[in-house]
């Protein structure tokens, strides 16, 4: 396990494993970087680096005040000065997405390439719904097997989905404590995200198009209910280079062991070198 120190004092916890192409995977709203954990051995000549954000995973947590994009982008930027590292290919899933592109337009230099997982300029409103509904909430399953069939039933766009996945995502992002389980993440998170200065669902194109240039690959759920099939379209027209995969029974968002999934990142990793 490491940890850094970010310039505000907060400790956040990443990995970093293998040699080759610094790859920066950043997680996505309420996640962490146990995400990476199904692509992380289909990789070859990387050097992984994941990042926990601060309030979730084994990061501090540290204010919902602290829990926004601008802050989030400012510790990736920082853990490459921690680690020496000039520049980094980013993959990037929902929020980490929204980073990376704002990363894009700040500090390009800093970034090899970016890989979208079910993220674009523009946020569908069911997918928004979906994350004022479950956002900070305590889940109503008071064991992981009753979270096992919850998953299995309940998540919109997952299809032929073997119940060994749906243990592992009960194990990796659901704690056991005395009142059942809950969330590994601050739920003071659903404060910061949804507060009345929040806007959900800013005009992210002007932050698209910093990525001009820069190695650029899509993966979508074909069935998510975040990013449409329209804005894809939009996205591939503006950049007809972008490497895509719509992938089948997959909502938001794709685990990224998919057979679509590693032949595009694996496409992209090679344009990043």
């Amino acid at each position: 396990m490491s940890s850094f120190t970010a310039s505000d004092g907060a400790r956040l916890h990443y990995t970093d494993q293998g040699a080759g192409l610094p790859v920066l995977c950043l997680a996505g709203l309420t996640r962490n970087s146990s995400d990476f954990d199904y692509v992380a051995p289909h990789l070859t000549d990387v050097r992984l680096i994941r990042l926990d954000y601060r309030g979730r995973g084994k990061s501090d947590w540290s204010g919902p005040e602290t829990y926004n994009l601008q802050r989030e982008g400012l510790d990736a930027v920082e853990l490459l000065d921690h680690l020496g590292l000039r520049s980094a290919a980013i993959l990037g899933t929902s929020r980490g997405g929204i980073i990376a592109m704002g990363l894009a337009a700040t500090v390009k230099d800093r970034i090899k390439g970016v890989c979208l997982n079910d993220i674009g300029p523009e946020i569908a409103a069911p997918g928004l719904d979906a994350i004022r509904d479950y956002l900070g909430r305590r889940p109503a399953f008071k064991t992981r097997a009753e979270a096992v069939k919850a998953l299995s039933t309940r998540l919109p766009g997952f299809d032929n989905v073997p119940e060994s996945r749906w243990i592992e995502e009960a194990e990796r992002h659901y704690i056991e404590d005395s009142q059942g389980l809950t969330f590994n993440y601050d739920p003071k998170l659903r404060e910061a995200v949804l507060g009345a200065s929040q806007n959900l669902n800013p005009d992210l194109w002007p932050f698209f198009d910093a990525l001009d240039g820069l190695p650029l690959a899509l993966i979508r759920g074909a069935n998510s209910n975040l990013l449409t099939s329209d804005t894809a379209n939009k996205m591939q027209a503006k950049r007809p280079d972008m490497l895509f995969a719509d992938i089948p029974d997959r909502g938001h968002v794709p685990f990224l062991d998919e057979p679509g999934s590693l032949l595009t990142i694996n496409a992209w990793l090679e344009e990043c070198r």
